[in-house]
């Protein structure tokens, strides 16, 4: 999902940068003239020799960004098994999941071990889901990760061909339509939690909760070409590389929202 933070930086939005952004974004200043001998050290044969990049000036690039999201994913798997075995912390996990998100969201700077943290109870709380409904429903959680990957490919490839974009009107219906269907969740997470005799899945039981569900799948779809143009931005205005925690974060809270949602929708059709 499109990290808040991501999308008013100005060099991950799609605007134009101007030298004083450039300078706060990359905290240095936005000309500097190096005097040949003095300001760069010189080898022996007497030519320049650049100065050592430093971690703060290595760009964004599509492959730190990969490394990092397969890296936070490869956490997100390992402690899934924690989740599968145990299922009674998918709950807990799941409200530390939510908090570290939230604040991982709305800071202004990239922070590894919060993302990290998030990948830790993410991974616990789909690894307990994942184990309870397949015990439910055999092959269920194969048919999710195959329809997720499925929806990710697809969504790669037509933002690659350049036939899907977002623009500011689609943007603005996507943020009311996720603003609605949040509170929608947590009215049903309410009902579902504290009213007795309501179904398991609450207002989304039946033919209302697929079609809510496929609604939720298409904002995912969308919520993924805003990360893959932010992501885009990043690698060529050459932002700094800890922007790619910052991407690698919302490519896996967009998946793993529509992991779950595909993991519901197919429950639900099973069931009935």
């Amino acid at each position: 999902m499109s990290n808040p933070a991501l999308s008013n930086n100005p060099a991950l939005n799609g605007k134009t940068l101007t030298a004083d952004e450039l300078r706060r974004i990359y905290e240095q200043p936005a000309a500097q003239t190096q005097r040949p001998g003095v300001d760069t050290p010189a080898t022996e044969s007497g030519f320049e020799q650049p100065p050592a990049a430093t971690p703060s000036d290595r760009p964004m690039t599509y492959e730190n960004t990969i490394s990092k999201t397969a890296m936070l994913f490869i956490i997100v798997l390992a402690t899934a098994a924690v989740g599968w075995f145990m299922p009674a912390l998918a709950l807990p996990a799941a409200i530390i999941g939510l908090v570290l998100g939230l604040v991982n969201a709305f800071k202004k700077e990239p922070s590894v071990p919060l993302i990290v943290l998030y990948a830790v109870f993410q991974g616990v709380f789909l690894g307990g889901i994942s184990g309870i409904f397949e015990a439910q429903w055999p092959g269920i959680v194969s048919q999710a990760v195959i329809g997720t990957l499925s929806v990710f490919g697809v969504t790669l490839l037509l933002f690659r061909s350049g036939k899907v974009r977002t623009s500011p009107r689609l943007n603005k219906i996507f943020l009311v339509a996720i603003v609605g269907y949040a509170a929608f969740s947590l009215i049903n997470f309410v009902l579902v939690m504290f009213v007795p005799g309501i179904d398991g899945w609450g207002l989304r039981s039946g033919w209302i909760g697929v079609a809510i569900g496929v609604l939720a799948v298409l904002l995912a779809a969308y919520s993924l070409v805003m990360d893959f143009e932010l992501i885009q931005n990043g690698v060529q205005n050459r932002v700094p590389e800890k922007w790619a925690w910052s991407a690698a974060f919302g490519l896996m809270v967009t998946l793993i929202w529509l992991y779950v949602e595909i993991l519901r929708i197919l429950a639900i059709l099973r069931g009935d």
